[in-house]
């Protein structure tokens, strides 16, 4: 009897595992369908216009990364009437890596080239997880910024250049360096010593390592001095 009522049960959970499906299978087929179509229409965008998009504004950026090497701002970002620049690779091949790139590029050049409102523009929409490169674009933020007069800001980037690669222990301290004596020259001491403490803590074989020494002792008598007073 028992082995009659397991079929009969067995027979029952089939029946209504068939009438799920036949209920259920233009919406299964569907989704299924669905994802096959998302796949292959992304497969497709994938390898026949991402990457040949990516190719021609990898062309269209090989010049300008020579002048960047040579140090030809103007070239970098216009070209040279042959070859195109930066600046055309970001308007024409947006979203690409060339162009993310290019941004450094520009954002450097016009740096160079004393334009600090457009230095801000491009390397505020440049980014990368390579740490290093990282780093110096947020120290040149800092730089142009400092430039502008924008203290806060400028000190916000030094210290994010500071502290995203350590490992590069010299600009490291150099950038850290530039972020206490903005906040020196804004009377904020306590913040600029603290700062001019962790340089000597984290990169004492560098020469801002060396120099944090005098900056704490001074800092620290003037501290010492007003809280006499």
């Amino acid at each position: 009897m028992s082995d009659k009522h397991e079929v009969m049960q067995d027979n029952q959970a089939l029946a209504k595992a068939q009438g799920f499906w036949q209920q259920y299978q233009k919406i299964i087929i569907g989704g299924i369908t669905a994802v096959v179509i998302g796949f292959g229409g992304w497969y497709a965008y994938s390898e026949f216009i991402v990457k040949p998009k990516e190719e021609k504004a990898a062309e269209a950026l090989f010049k300008a990364e020579e002048y960047f090497r040579i140090d030809s701002s103007n070239l970098v970002l216009n070209g040279d009437g042959q070859s195109r620049g930066a600046l055309y690779v970001i308007k024409n091949f947006s979203g690409t890596k060339a162009a993310n790139l290019a941004h450094y590029y520009a954002g450097i050049s016009y740096l160079k080239l004393g334009d600090f409102n457009n230095a801000v523009k491009y390397l505020k929409d440049f980014s990368t997880d390579a740490q290093q490169v990282q780093l110096l674009a947020y120290g040149a933020l800092g730089d142009a910024y400092a430039e502008q007069g924008k203290i806060d800001d400028a000190v916000t980037y030094y210290k994010k250049a500071g502290s995203i690669f350590e490992k590069d222990d010299n600009n490291s301290a150099e950038y850290l360096f530039r972020a206490a004596l903005l906040l020196e020259t804004k009377g904020k001491t306590t913040e600029a010593l603290e700062i001019f403490k962790t340089i000597q803590a984290k990169f004492p074989k560098t020469d801002k390592g060396f120099q944090a020494d005098r900056y704490i002792y001074r800092l620290s008598i003037e501290k010492n001095d007003l809280g006499a007073n």
